[in-house]
C-alpha cells in the first residue's frame, strides 16, 4: 500500500469516518479508490490525487451528516 493511501486513510479516520463509510483502497493498474457508504460511487485516480481530494475536499463526517459525496463534485473541486 502506498504512503499516499495510508495518509489518506489516516486523515479519514481523524475526520470520523469508519472504514465501511469512506476509505481509500488499492485499485487496478496502480490506481487508488475512494469508496464506501458515504460516496455515491468509487472515485478512482492516482494515489496522490485521491490524497489531495481527501485533504482538500472531504469534510469531517460530522459536517457531512446524512449527505453523500459525489465523485463528479469532488473532481470539479480539484
Amino acid at each position: 500500500m502506498s504512503d499516499a493511501i495510508e495518509q489518506a486513510n489516516a486523515l479519514l479516520r481523524e475526520r470520523g469516518y469508519a472504514e465501511r463509510d469512506l476509505a481509500v483502497h488499492t485499485g487496478p493498474r496502480g490506481k487508488a479508490l475512494l469508496k464506501g457508504n458515504k460516496i455515491l460511487s468509487p472515485l478512482s485516480d492516482e494515489a496522490e490525487v485521491v490524497l489531495r481530494v481527501v485533504q482538500e475536499l472531504v469534510p469531517p463526517e460530522s459536517e457531512l451528516g446524512l449527505k453523500v459525496l459525489r465523485p463528479a463534485e469532488l473532481r470539479a473541486g480539484l
